[in-house]
This record gives structure tokens, C-alpha cells and sequence, in this order.
């Protein structure tokens, strides 16, 4: 599988799921551009890692719940490469634990919010290049907590739910565009920003697993090269857990 002269943008890209994103793509040979909010120093180091491999990539940092700053990072893009190829809808603010008696309207929409939106404007942003290009492939990270409740997350599951509908309504609006959306939905990921359990811990929930454990970056990163690439050209609407087989479809 080849992304040689494609363009990627991989929103929240500087860290865990995103910075392996980018790492896998450009591996594919897609030129990368590492988006991120408030850690813009590692972006560049991906950057660095990437362009030390062989890779072309650039930093270009923007709050993926802003429209003004997604519409900028798109023209700074074009200006950059002159097309826009994939979009990875990573950024998120994270989940914040509560149950639904200790829960607000307000909390809850903040949540719905920042998750949501983090999606629509980057969207919302490419899609005029690539209907203009009649081609694209837009990949939105979920959670299973959109489908499979966990305690104290309603808020995030919620959020995450609203986000798999989101993207089934613009596969369906902008296939005859040549435009596909897909989501995958990872469970439990070893992340530096998520991982602050034990290894015993680690392994008590990975042998939950068929496959005996949990995920890495990596393991989530191919899924996505994967959604990237020719071979998913007839794939769109889809939900992909990714989950070590602890959820199936």
C-alpha cells in the first residue's frame, strides 16, 4: 500500500495515537502535516522524526474547535502542497469523569462541544478542496464509549456516539463526491497522555482480550494508514473498534 503524493492532515497529531499517525502515513509516503494546540514543540519533533526518515512534513499548529484557524491551516496547506488528500480527526480534549447525579448541563455540553467540534471545523474546512479535487478520505477517532457504555463517562460516550453519526452523514452526503468517512474506535491504548496504570494493571485488562492485550499507538495507527490507502477505496460509513477483539462488530 502505497500514499505516495498524498497530503495528510492529522489534527492532535504531536502525541500518542496522532504522533504515530503521522509517523505510519508518512511511511506510506504521504507528506504530513502535524496539527496540534498547546504542544507545538512536539509537533516539530515529529516532524523531525518524520523528515530524519526520509519523510516531507510540516507543523502547522490551530485549535481544531476553531473555524477561523482550521480555514487558515487549510490555506496554508494548499499553499504548502497544493492539495489536501486525508483528514484525521484526532484532536480531543479527552474525557472527564463523572457520573450523570454529579454531572451539569454545562459540563456536558462543554463536552459535547469540544468533541464535536473538533470534528465539524476540520471538516468543514476541507471539504470544498477535496470536492474541488472529487476525491478525499476523512478518518474521525471515536472511542467505544460511543457504543459501549463505561461508568462515569456519559458525557465523553455521549460526545463520541454523536460523533459516529456525524460521520455517516457525510460519507453519505459526499460520496458521489468521491469523499469517504470512516471511523475507528479504539478501547483501552497505551498512551503517554492516558497510560497511568501499572504494567500489572495493564495486563489484568489486556487479558480481557482475544488477542491478550492492550492496544498500542501503533496498533491504531496502521488501521487508519490502512483507511488512508487505495485499499479502502470502497469503504465508507464504516465503525472499526479497535479493541483487540474485546468489542466485535
Amino acid at each position: 500500500m502505497s500514499l505516495d503524493g498524498k497530503v495528510a492532515i492529522v489534527t492532535g497529531g504531536a502525541l500518542g495515537i496522532g504522533r504515530a499517525t503521522c509517523i505510519q502515513l508518512a511511511k506510506q509516503g504521504a507528506k504530513i502535516v502535524v496539527n496540534d494546540f498547546g504542544n507545538e514543540l512536539t509537533a516539530e519533533s515529529v516532524v523531525s522524526e518524520i523528515v530524519a526518515g526520509g519523510g516531507e512534513a510540516v507543523s502547522i499548529p490551530g485549535d481544531a474547535r476553531s473555524a477561523g484557524q482550521m480555514e487558515q491551516l487549510v490555506e496554508a496547506v494548499k499553499h504548502a502542497f497544493g492539495r489536501i488528500d486525508v483528514l484525521v480527526c484526532n484532536a480531543s480534549k479527552g474525557a472527564t469523569a463523572a457520573t450523570f447525579a454529579e454531572l451539569t448541563w454545562e459540563s456536558f455540553e462543554r463536552q459535547l462541544t469540544d468533541e464535536l467540534k473538533a470534528a465539524f471545523e476540520p471538516t468543514k474546512a476541507v471539504i470544498p478542496t477535496m470536492m474541488a479535487q472529487q476525491f478525499g478520505r476523512i478518518i474521525y477517532l471515536s472511542s467505544t464509549d460511543g457504543k459501549d457504555p463505561t461508568p462515569q463517562y456519559i458525557a465523553f460516550g455521549t460526545a463520541k456516539g454523536g460523533l459516529d453519526t456525524f460521520a455517516r452523514y457525510i460519507a453519505q452526503e459526499f460520496g458521489p463526491y468521491g469523499i469517504s468517512a470512516n471511523v475507528v474506535a479504539p478501547g483501552f491504548v497505551r498512551t503517554d497522555e492516558t497510560f497511568m496504570i501499572s504494567e500489572e494493571e495493564a495486563r489484568v485488562i489486556g487479558s480481557f482480550t482475544p488477542l491478550g492485550r492492550i492496544a498500542e499507538p501503533e496498533d491504531v495507527a496502521e488501521v487508519i494508514s490502512f483507511l488512508a490507502g487505495d485499499g479502502a477505496r470502497f469503504l465508507t460509513g464504516t465503525y472499526t473498534p479497535v479493541t483487540g477483539g474485546l468489542i466485535m462488530e
